[in-house]
């Protein structure tokens, strides 16, 4: 583990901090590194969730590091097993990751934030993507934006250069929680603690369905589900958890989950 990355542990939740002074920005080394952290995160059975941030109050992250790619880093490197960033395109990670954006999330910062399952904003941070002036495109923002921002809003961000606060984000419904930069991490672990007390293979159902099911109709994701073949929905339909969550409830006590 380089200085880039730090690991902290707090009961089920791990939190992960990018350090690289002085815009957060990511190279291919440490996109690797984080992908490291988060395939040890997804095959971790007592972890159900992480946070991820960014050192200091200024960056989340300005995304792609244009210093390592002015010294010769390709585009499209290789950025490790989740894809740049570590986490938005790791396979099996059905557990869910928490971005707390503590300041600006610029280029591959802001689409590290597209891809988190949930989000918490300082009140100061700022999303927009540059990229078209600098000569390429946000390969994710471009993909992903437009099916959480209206059209013509979308459209201002990546053509034109928008910049969204965290209330105007809020509003769109692109962060769950806007909170005052010293109370971020705060935040953050309480959506982090609401679903550590949940049925781990519940969301770990719920996250995988809603991966596969992107982009089907209702009518078809219903039937992917009812067909068998999602794994993790079988998985939890018949695990000791379903029988524990209405025992527990009939007997008016906290359920007791052993994700199993």
């Amino acid at each position: 583990m380089t200085d880039a990355v730090r690991v902290i542990r707090r009961g089920a939740t791990i939190e992960v901090t990018l350090d690289r002074p002085k815009a957060n920005a990511i190279d291919a080394q440490t996109s690797r590194e984080l992908g490291g952290v988060f395939t040890d995160f997804r095959d971790d059975p007592g972890l159900r969730a992480a946070i991820f941030t960014g050192a200091g109050d200024r960056f989340f992250s300005a995304g792609w590091d244009l210093a390592a790619a002015a010294a010769g880093e390709a585009y499209e490197s290789d950025y490790g097993p989740g894809g740049f960033g570590g986490f938005p395109e790791l396979p099996g990670l059905n557990k869910p990751v928490i971005a707390a954006v503590n300041g600006m999330a610029a280029g591959g910062g802001f689409e590290l934030a597209m891809c988190a399952d949930l989000v918490a904003a300082a009140d100061h941070a700022v999303f927009f993507l540059p990229e078209a002036a600098a000569g390429v495109i946000p390969d994710v923002g471009a993909v992903r934006l437009p099916r959480l921002l209206p059209a013509h809003i979308a459209a201002e961000v990546l053509i034109a250069g928008r910049r969204l606060g965290a209330a105007e984000a809020l509003g769109f419904g692109l962060v769950n929680r806007v909170a005052p930069g010293d109370e971020l991490l705060d935040a953050a672990r309480a959506l982090a603690d609401r679903v550590c007390a949940l049925a781990p293979l519940a969301v770990a159902a719920v996250l995988d369905i809603r991966r596969r099911t992107e982009g089907m109709t209702a009518a078809e994701g219903l039937a992917l589900m009812r067909s068998g073949k999602i794994e993790s929905y079988r998985r939890m339909l018949s695990s000791e958890d379903a029988l524990e969550g209405p025992r527990a409830f009939t007997e008016k006590r906290d359920p007791v989950w052993k994700g199993r």
